[in-house]
């Protein structure tokens, strides 16, 4: 019999409580039957909120027999990397490989993505507008402060003609030093994803992914001044490199591209599959 856990492990308890290993049993029938019990291998997968937390649990349901998926829930992005390139959780399900590969080059991590999930739409979001071409001079501007998602930020701007990016930069690689036009002089302010939220009441516009911006009660779809989807930054499974090949980070491949994987991710309109 399949078990899944479903307990969200609160951050400051969680490395101390994945190292008790698998413990989990095989179905009673073994025992019955005299035949020596096997474990049931339980697999830590850490993420952050909804819809990620949501495609976790659904994968728990779909894994394969002798193994059970452990939800992990952090509270932030670099947590979800620290404790799985360390060895205190088995996978992550939180980001884009742009996103890991900045996370490798800044820790010396050995991170690597296996499995393609979700695509979703990202947006530009204000208070005050409801045309980006009504921005006004001098407007403040809130993007995330980590490069892959800045570069992300400013190209969607530039593609609207809101500034101009040096042509010489990769456009996903840009920073503000990299805009050579800025018409409206505007004023960029670099935060973390998990302040842009609180960021939304005071700047004119703000970056935001929908995971985070539906706790404002804000779609792309419906509230986006501008918005990009771009499979560039699918949402992975991650692992360690070393574990790449092995069994268990088979096991969640297939389980992470379930039917019931699907239906979770078809079932929100902020979220497309990426995987066939």
């Amino acid at each position: 019999m399949r078990r899944t856990s479903t307990r969200a492990l609160a951050p400051a308890l969680a490395a101390a409580l994945l190292l008790t290993g698998c413990s989990a049993q095989s179905a009673p029938e073994a025992a019955e039957s005299g035949a020596p019990a096997a474990e049931t291998v339980t697999i830590q997968v850490a993420a952050v909120q909804s819809p990620m937390t949501d495609v976790v649990l659904a994968a728990g349901e779909a894994i394969e027999e002798g193994y059970e998926i452990e939800l992990v829930e952090v509270s932030d992005y670099v947590t979800a990397n620290t404790i799985v390139d360390a060895g205190d959780a088995d996978a992550n399900f939180s980001q884009h490989v742009p996103y890991m590969e900045l996370f490798n080059e800044a820790n010396d991590g050995t991170l690597t993505a296996v499995q393609p999930v979700y695509n979703f739409v990202i947006a530009f979001y204000s208070k005050t507008l409801d045309d980006i071409a009504a921005l006004p001079t001098g407007a403040t501007v809130a993007i995330p402060d980590d490069a892959s998602n800045t570069g992300r930020a400013l190209e969607l701007l530039a593609s609207e003609g809101v500034i101009a990016l040096d042509p010489a930069v990769d456009p996903y690689a840009a920073t503000v030093d990299d805009i050579t036009e800025n018409a409206k002089q505007l004023e960029f302010l670099q935060v973390p994803i998990s302040s842009l939220n609180a960021a939304y009441e005071e700047a004119d516009l703000v970056f935001q992914w929908p995971s985070h911006i539906a706790a404002l009660g804000l779609t792309p779809e419906e509230d986006g001044l501008i918005t990009e989807l771009d499979d560039t930054f699918a949402l992975h499974l991650v692992v360690r490199e070393e574990d790449a090949d092995s069994e268990a980070t088979a096991a969640l491949i297939d389980a992470f591209s379930s039917d019931g994987v699907r239906e979770v991710i078809e079932a929100n309109p902020t979220i497309e599959v990426a995987f066939g």
